[in-house]
């Protein structure tokens, strides 16, 4: 009977009816809103650089830089 006793065991283990193993599969899920919070991110950030206000102040920092004296 220890035989099936222990099958039993690694089956409920397996299922999730052993210790922490009722969360197996958060941690995917946690990256995957972490992955689309980055993309979220990443765009938006995307669009401010990217707008005519930031350009051009980056534009004329680099300019301010190259033509700087020493």
């Amino acid at each position: 009977m220890a035989g099936v006793r222990g099958f039993r065991g690694r089956l409920a283990a397996l299922r999730g009816g052993g210790p922490g193993g009722g969360d197996a599969g958060m941690t995917t899920a946690e990256y995957a809103v972490g992955t689309v919070a980055a993309c979220a991110f990443a765009a938006v950030l995307y669009r401010v650089v990217t707008s005519g206000t930031v350009t051009s102040a980056l534009s004329a920092m680099v300019e301010r830089a190259l033509h700087a004296t020493f």
